[in-house]
């Protein structure tokens, strides 16, 4: 009925079968005026709406600028309408026209087209102008779209009229021929202008920044916008500048304020469920929570990454401490207090649309991906069956590559959204948890540590990420699953159920082989992290193991671990070719099992060609969603315990905004009226019924014991406190100096500054007040020196001096100081107070408030206010106090006795020391002030030990610590004493892939070789075995089929399937040996020549970056390499071998090869530069955002004290964004690089499918099936082999690391030929003889020929000032730096004749800082087992500790923890002592300790010295010269020279430089004589 009225609508016949059987088929004319014009033209009408709603609403885009590109569109739309009022015109002409010819009218579609056509180009002209007043559009996808469709319509009439015209040898109907040809031409140059961006001008600067903002359609389907940048990419390596400006909707602001928006809600609605579950506990009476989550604790300790250096030993033992907390009570607690179950909604609803467009992608991608299979199915029908046309052929061609076109194009549309909506998840959990912990209470901020919190951050945030790109296989993999088992159920009836079973088998046994494998994995980590702990410790201390000659032992410690761990690798290596078998044998087992069913049911069932490679190719797609499933669910249950982990943090209480008011109607500045505080919600108050009442401008001090709450006191009046009950009130704003000072990794100006704008004059008066100007001086870049983590390069007075330069610098109105007073040298102290607190200094008409334990200051603050156990005792004035004889005087006497000893406990001094104070602190002229602030320019190693000992209080800070500026000089000439570290850049030498082959050992590597190319050879002898069984369908056509031939062809077939999966399982085995090889010889190397090398290197290389090669890298060299070898080879051999079945079923596809291997190789070489270089952009710029978040934690009070809180975030937000600008580029670019190969596999399916048609009469079907299903396989490999060539380059960087470190210069040999005499040193004579030394080529000498004998068992004390070359000397004898010049001799033999360790071993040292290794006490003294229990006990004794080792449980084998952690400084000392007395060597150096001795330890040793070693030549560097009164001579350095050596009567008669330094330290000539 319908075709009776188009007929009669066109005038011609609408269809007929007998126009497409024939050779040359085409398309009736009635079918190309009606179906080809309605459908671009129905897909316009359908569009429009969307355009001309844009035109309707008002824009300020009147006045836009008209560029060419759209005046031309326009233009050749009114050509177009032009042409459709021709044609028009024509009809109207024939039939009503003066010369009318025939009387037979026009048929309606003359009158139709043309009218349809002309309303079309004039909505066209509208919508092309509503396009261009859209908001930042550069082009319409939609438009384009139109345009295509339009051209390709008219393809048909285009060619039927030509054919005609040639048939007929000339042109029927003129002028129609004339406009359908013109208005072509003009569909094509509209087709080509709507395909081209068309940039208004004010958007060209963005462009520039961002050319995605610019990229037109075409561009973004293809990912062409980030071309520009691979090739630069190429041309050399990317560095930050380089990546573009984000997307706003990438950016982190846009993200996180959607995310807070739509969590504000959701965490609302969770907190009214959680009430309302509490109530509905209270009111059953029971609240029996059975705790569902059996061990969320485990699972906690499994979620948290496995960090290298798990965030501190300090969270260590804060977990343990929760872990015995009884666990059920905890889990109860766990599910109670915080609302759960609302993140995945609200990332739900902040994402949605994200999501539901990536769903409708992923769907049409899995449907196409089954259009193949039937195509190939055709095709194969088309070989067998000679009589069909060849163009049918070449359409199933054409149709192979265009499904296969679509479904890249669908694919990687897809993943970019997938992997970008990871990104943003990403984005803002990370901006969540930091704007969380800005606001976080301090019941919340208990119970994570620091480090858990940074863990928030990174290791779960990053586990949503990797859990959203993957989130639409939940439901894509069943419906892949159940659509191949559909398909094929139609090619082979119920024997699909056979392979199906197989393959439902495989899932439990790789289910039951990970878990094996994660047991293995975790015992795996435990070896790595206690190498890692000894690894650390060698290297902490490496300086010891040098002097006492220790390395050995620890090597052999280490190599013990590091066998354990291989063991437990090799284990985890087979487990895995076990897991490559059964996976590697899948496919070849289901297609047997499949095929064997499917012949032995019945007679009938004959393996035909289209069955057996349809369901091949089925089989092929099954592969992946069973693979992935299990996968999936694994990390589905990983991400839960994140799940929960960010739900408790983020739904933790925030602090109260309103414990602190503001009212202005108070008249004094901080008012607390009866107010008690707790840290804690449920808490007994630490502070109890305070009342103070503070004038503006005072300055008040608050004193007590330690720990009578004045901290707390700070801590309330900033708000952080709970309040009980009572109110404060503060008007002004606030700054803050806390006790221990936080600094920022940034230059020491934006440490003070703080945010603040640059005022030089008033930054310069800070700095004076400050006492920062001579350490300006010092530090290489004065102001604008880097400050390293933590303040790492400063020293603790400096920092106290920076914090307190901050508050300074902030002109607010109230300051609360807590304690910046002793941090910091007396002299320096008592300057600060001067010029910056106290009553003249530079905050004199601010109000404020210092927390002090310096009796000295008291007298001169307006009001005193005395705490006692958290209650305010007193308050008054200094005199009224006194008077009082309450709490203050007793706190006074206390004090003034310790403090007898500095300047400042009389009042009456205070003023004559003004004036001397001017002298700056480096030019201090006692022997033994600790010279703080040469710190900042030795960084020796010292400093790394001597971290954890810098915040003691005043006293300690007396005698404390003097850095060794042995080489003060260094600086000077501006050398950096850290040296950058390397990053690689460009290509990695070939030479490094063969140095890891040659660990591996050849033999190994070439035997791999083999076994994986002979598994290949069997995997393409399987499936020309299948080609030619379906041959048999031919061949015996008609016929029963012979059971005979039935078994040959299954058994054949069944032996290769097994023989492949076997070959790979020997393969995989090979690698695991060789690999587990390689990775032994690569560690032992690395570590024999990391202990042999000179200390030099030691202070100026960071430790982390050491132990960086040995966690990260060893890491890499241990699992990654080895996997992304094997899959590197694996995929290479695939490709190689489908090409080869290709070029056999057809062997013209030769001819193609090489062009394509081209273009693959220029694609994969651009591709690969490229994403390295992001990679590793990526990597360098995701470190600072976690570094400034743990910052940030440590420094949160002071951040909410000055009220920067919008600040940080907004840092944070910067941060984030820059390490987004190098992420996003290097998801782009593997969508770059997906969709070009993705193209040339398309087109290698399309060759072989065109050049199977083309010689079809010569080919078998078999063959052909065989080539097509290969090379539609081809383009996931393809893909695959870029991505592990990409990946194993990015690996073997860590050879090359760990082989740089195994090539580094060493010291001189452990041991020479020439070896000392057994009992050397008999006598211990010692002669320095004209000797210099310098610690670096191209530095200073330090010591400028020292020549001096010492006799037997003289003591020897020397002293100096700091940098005079005291420490210098005992390396010297160690040779630790060897000699510019000159020589020692010991006992008449010149020591550099000699190996190290024959050296080192016959001298003993006492250093300066007890080191002390984890192990047991007896390793401690004794990690040779030289000495018998007899010997150690005696030596105990002798040091006074006999009685403490005798009273632990475990005596000589008591555990001592890292660093010694276990044991009170002093007992440390002591054991070194211990060790020494062990040795008993002729020559004992004392490097005297300064650092946290008390007197009483220091007169034990001193008495066992002279006691034990009388006998020996003993030599003394000593920072307080009592110790060496009793000395037989004195030497005095200075500036590496000798100035002085005597007796110490002598010296003090020759007022030279030793009386002067005696005197200093309070030493006359009477107590000498008294010694």
């Amino acid at each position: 009925m319908c075709a009776a009225a188009l007929e009669e609508y066109c005038g011609s016949v609408f269809w007929n079968a007998s126009y497409l059987n024939r050779e040359d088929p085409d398309l009736p004319v009635c079918v190309e005026q009606t179906v080809l014009v309605w459908i671009p033209l129905g897909f316009l009408w359908l569009c429009a709406p969307r355009h001309l709603l844009s035109l309707c609403r008002r824009t300020q885009v009147d006045t836009k600028h008209l560029s060419k590109r759209y005046i031309c569109k326009q233009l050749v739309v009114c050509l177009l309408f032009l042409t459709a009022i021709a044609a028009l015109a024509v009809t109207l002409g024939e039939d009503f026209g003066p010369s009318k010819v025939s009387t037979v009218k026009n048929p309606g579609v003359y009158y139709a087209n043309p009218v349809l056509y002309a309303v079309t180009w004039i909505l066209l002209l509208l919508c092309q102008e509503g396009a261009r007043r859209r908001e930042g559009s550069v082009d319409s996808a939609t438009l384009f779209l139109f345009w295509f469709l339009l051209v390709l319509c008219d393809i048909f009439p285009f060619q039927t009229l030509l054919r005609e015209a040639l048939r007929l040898g000339e042109i029927s109907d003129y002028p129609r021929f004339c406009l359908f040809y013109i208005s072509f031409g003009l569909e094509l140059i509209a087709l080509i202008l709507s395909a081209v961006a068309d940039i208004p001008p004010e958007a060209e600067e963005l462009v520039k920044k961002n050319p995605e903002a610019g990229a037109a359609f075409l561009s973004r389907i293809t990912f062409n916008w980030i071309s520009s940048m691979v090739v630069k990419g190429y041309r050399r390596p990317l560095v930050q500048e380089d990546m573009w400006e984000l997307n706003d909707a990438e950016s982190t602001a846009f993200v996180n304020q959607r995310f807070q928006h739509f969590m504000h809600s959701e965490l609302g609605a969770a907190r009214v469920r959680l009430q309302n579950k509490i109530k509905r506990d209270k009111s059953r009476g029971k609240g029996q929570e059975e705790s569902f989550q059996n061990g969320l604790s485990d699972s906690l300790g499994k979620g948290v990454s496995q960090d290298v250096l798990m965030m501190e030993e300090k969270g260590k033992k804060g977990e343990e401490k929760k872990k015995k907390k009884d666990k059920k009570e905890e889990e109860k607690k766990e599910e109670k207090d915080h609302p759960n179950s609302w993140l995945i909604s609200t990332i739900y609803k902040t994402f949605k649309w994200v999501l539901i467009e990536s769903a409708f992608f992923k769907l049409l991608t899995d449907l196409l991906a089954f259009v193949s299979p039937q195509l190939l199915k055709l095709m194969i029908q088309f070989t067998q069956d000679k009589t069909r046309f060849t163009w049918e052929g070449y359409l199933y061609a054409v149709l192979l590559l265009v499904v296969a076109i679509f479904q890249s194009l669908f694919l990687q549309q897809y993943f970019q959204r997938c992997f970008v909506l990871g990104m943003r998840v990403r984005t803002a959990i990370t901006a969540a948890v930091y704007k969380k912990a800005l606001v976080v209470s301090n019941d919340t901020r208990k119970e994570t540590t620091v480090g858990e919190t940074v863990n928030l951050m990174s290791a779960d945030a990053q586990r949503f990420n990797d859990v959203t790109n993957f989130i639409h296989l939940l439901w894509s993999c069943p419906l892949q699953i159940a659509l191949s088992i559909v398909f094929l159920w139609f090619e082979l009836g119920p024997s699909v159920l056979a392979g199906l079973a197989v393959m439902v088998l495989m899932v439990p046994i790789n289910g039951l082989l990970a878990t094996k494998a994660r047991k293995i994995q975790i015992e795996n980590m435990k070896f790595k992290d206690k190498r890692l702990k000894i690894m650390n410790e060698i290297l902490n201390g490496i300086k010891i193991l040098k002097l006492y000659a220790w390395e050995p032992s620890f090597k052999a410690q280490v190599e013990g671990i590091r066998g354990e761990e291989l063991k437990v690798m090799r284990k985890f290596a087979y487990l895995t070719s076990v897991s490559t078998f059964i996976f590697s044998c899948a496919p070849a087992l289901v297609s047997l099992a499949t095929f064997a069913v499917f012949v032995g049911v019945s007679p009938n069932n004959v393996l035909n060609a289209e069955k057996a490679f349809t369901s091949i190719s089925l089989f092929n797609i099954l592969r992946f969603p069973l693979a992935m499933l299990p996968m999936l669910i694994a990390a589905l249950v990983q991400t839960t315990v994140s799940r929960k982990r960010l739900e408790k943090f983020l739904g933790g209480e925030d602090l109260e905004s309103d414990i602190v008011r503001h009212d202005p109607s108070f008249n004094s500045a901080i008012s607390i009226s009866d107010g008690s505080f707790a840290w804690e919600r449920e808490a007994e108050p630490l502070l109890k019924n305070v009342s103070i009442d503070i004038k503006p401008g005072r300055l008040i001090a608050v004193v007590g014991a330690v720990g009578s709450g004045k901290s707390s006191l700070m801590s309330a009046l900033l708000g952080e406190m709970y309040s009980t009950k009572g109110f404060i009130n503060i008007q002004g704003s606030l700054a803050f100096v806390p006790q221990q000072a936080w600094i920022q990794n940034a230059t020491l100006r934006d440490n003070i500054l703080f945010g603040s704008s640059h005022e030089e004059s008033r930054f310069q008066g800070v700095i004076q007040a400050c006492a920062l100007a001579p350490d300006l001086e010092l530090l290489p870049g004065g102001d604008l020196t880097e400050i390293g983590e933590k303040g790492i390069n400063l020293s603790g007075g400096q920092k106290q001096r920076v914090s307190l330069a901050r508050a300074a610098y902030s002109q607010a109105d109230i300051y609360l100081l807590d304690d910046p007073l002793s941090a910091v040298d007396s002299h320096v102290g008592k300057h600060l107070f001067e010029k910056v607190i106290g009553p003249n200094g530079l905050l004199k008409d601010k109000t404020r408030i210092l927390v002090t334990h310096g009796v000295g200051f008291l007298p001169y603050v307006d009001e005193i206010v005395v705490l006692v156990d958290g209650v305010v005792s007193e308050v008054g004035s200094y005199n009224s106090l006194r008077a009082s004889k309450g709490a203050f005087s007793e706190f006074l006497d206390t004090y003034a006795k310790e403090q007898s000893n500095q300047t400042y406990s009389e009042p009456d001094h205070y003023r004559d020391v003004a004036d001397v104070e001017l002298i700056p602190e480096r030019e201090d002229t006692l022997p033994d002030s600790p010279l703080e602030d040469t710190v900042s320019l030795t960084l020796k190693r010292e400093n790394s030990i001597r971290r954890s000992q810098r915040n003691g209080s005043v006293r300690l800070r007396k005698n404390s610590s003097i850095r060794k500026s042995d080489n003060v000089s260094d600086l000077k000439k501006g050398q950096r004493l850290i040296e950058k570290e390397t990053m690689e850049t460009g290509k990695v030498r070939f030479s490094v892939y063969l140095q890891y082959l040659r660990a591996m050992g050849w033999g190994y590597t070439g035997m791999v070789f083999l076994v994986y190319f002979t598994q290949n050879v069997a995997f393409i002898g399987q499936n020309l075995w299948l080609s030619d069984w379906t041959n048999d369908a031919v061949d015996y056509y008609n016929m029963t089929y012979p059971n005979w031939k039935r078994d040959t062809r299954v058994g054949v077939f069944g032996v290769l399937g097994v023989a492949q999966g076997l070959f790979v399982f020997l393969g995989t085995l090979l690698l695991a040996n060789a690999s587990v090889d390689a990775s032994r010889t690569l560690h032992s190397r690395l570590l024999n020549n990391i202990l042999r090398v000179p200390m030099v290197f030691f202070d100026t290389t960071p430790i982390g970056r050491v132990v960086n090669r040995f966690a990260k890298d060893i890491f890499t060299v241990d699992e990654a390499i080895p996997q992304s070898f094997r899959s590197w080879l694996l995929c290479l051999l695939g490709v190689l071998g489908t090409l080869f079945v290709i070029c056999l079923a057809t062997p013209f596809f030769t001819i193609i090869i090489l062009p394509l291997g081209l273009v693959y190789f220029f694609v994969q070489r651009f591709y690969v530069a490229t994403s390295r270089q992001l990679r590793r952009l990526d990597s360098v710029s995701r470190s600072p955002i976690y570094s400034h978040f743990s910052e940030t934690v440590s420094g949160l009070s002071v951040i909410r004290a000055y009220g920067h809180q919008e600040r940080f975030l907004k840092h944070n937000e910067t941060t984030t964004d820059e390490n987004l600008k190098s992420l996003y580029p290097w998801i782009v670019s593997n969508r770059w690089l997906a969709i070009r190969l993705e193209f040339l596999g398309n087109l290698v399916v399309f060759f072989a499918a065109l050049l199977a048609v083309i010689s079809r009469n010569s080919l078998d079907s078999g063959l052909v099936g065989l080539s097509i299903s290969y090379a539609l396989n081809v383009t996931q490999t393809l893909n695959w082999l870029v991505r592990m060539t990409s990946e194993l380059e990015t690996n073997i960087v860590a050879v090359e690391r760990v082989s740089e470190y195994s090539e580094l210069e060493n010291e001189a040999k452990w041991v020479t030929d020439t070896r000392p005499p057994e009992k050397w040193p008999q006598a211990g004579r010692l002669q320095f003889d004209n000797y210099k030394v310098r610690y670096r080529p191209g530095l200073d000498l330090v010591l400028h020929g020292i020549t001096c004998d010492i006799d037997s068992t003289e003591k020897i004390g020397i002293v100096g000032r700091t940098g005079a070359g005291k420490s210098s000397l005992t390396n010297c004898l160690f040779r630790i730096i060897e000699a510019a010049e000159g020589r020692i001799l010991i006992d008449d033999v010149d020591v550099s004749t000699i190996g190290l360790h024959d050296l080192r071993n016959r001298l003993t040292i006492i250093p300066q800082d007890p080191v002390l290794f984890s192990g047991t006490l007896r390793m401690n003294l004794d990690p040779f087992d030289k000495f018998s229990d007899e010997a150690i006990w005696r030596a105990l004794e002798l040091s006074h500790l006999k009685d403490y080792v005798a009273g632990l449980q475990e005596g000589l084998q008591h555990e001592v923890a890292e660093g010694g952690e276990n044991l009170s400084v002093g007992q440390r000392q002591l054991l070194c002592l211990a060790r020494a007395l062990l040795r008993k060597s002729r020559i004992l150096i004392l490097d005297e300790a300064t650092a946290a001795v008390d007197l009483e330890t220091d007169d034990l040793i001193q008495n066992t010295i002279r006691k034990e070693f009388s006998h020996c030549t003993v030599l003394t560097i000593a920072h307080r010269l009592h110790s060496i009164m009793d000395s037989s001579r004195v030497m005095v350095l200075d500036a590496g020279k000798i100035v002085e050596f005597d007796s110490p009567s002598n010296l003090l008669q020759k007022h030279g430089h030793f009386y002067a330094m005696a005197k200093d330290a309070g030493i006359t000539r009477d107590e000498t004589t008294a010694l």
